[in-house]
């Protein structure tokens, strides 16, 4: 993780201090890939786009439009295995998609309230987005347990404007 978030920091310098806390966590010794580590964790994202659109989910739970992705398992090989995972586990889909890099696109550090229900404290999530292309059909079959919609959306709908900007232009 830590060469990842290197490797990144190398091709997006401005954005080093916005990884200090998730550096800082690897340095302390934290185990980022634990969903139980509190002090925060990582996610991994899928951002696949298909003819100048972004496939998003409708997040069953919180009722919202996002990109597909998730907590990290142990048995995923790498951060962008764990993003193809998610990809396949919500949408169906696990053929017919290209990593456009081996560097995510955008790594994100926000924070998450606290979910008494799972009993979970606020912490914070280490969100690694990998940018993937549609190079064959992509027919969508929705995880019903926590997906309840999918939208082709066209790329100026991506919330998040530094993401948003680095799709786009890796599709120019």
């Amino acid at each position: 993780m830590r060469a990842v978030i290197t490797d990144y920091i190398h091709a997006h310098p401005d954005e080093k201090t916005a990884l200090a806390p998730a550096l800082d966590l690897l340095a302390g010794g934290a185990d980022l890939t634990s969903r139980k580590e509190f002090r925060g964790h990582a996610t991994a994202g899928a951002v696949l786009v298909d003819g100048g659109q972004a496939l998003f989910i409708e997040h069953a739970a919180l009722g919202r439009w996002l990109l597909p992705g998730g907590h990290l398992e142990a048995d995923d090989p790498d951060l962008m295995g764990g993003a193809l995972r998610e990809l396949a586990e919500e949408t169906g889909i696990s053929a017919g998609v290209t990593p456009v890099s081996p560097v995510p696109v955008h790594i994100d550090v926000h924070s998450i309230p606290a979910n008494a229900a799972k009993g979970e404290p606020r912490h914070q999530h280490v969100d690694f987005r990998y940018l993937f292309r549609a190079t064959a059909g992509s027919d969508v079959t929705l995880q019903a347990e926590e997906v309840s919609g999918f939208a082709w959306r066209g790329l100026d709908t991506i919330g998040d404007a530094r993401l948003r900007n680095r799709v786009r232009a890796a599709f120019r």
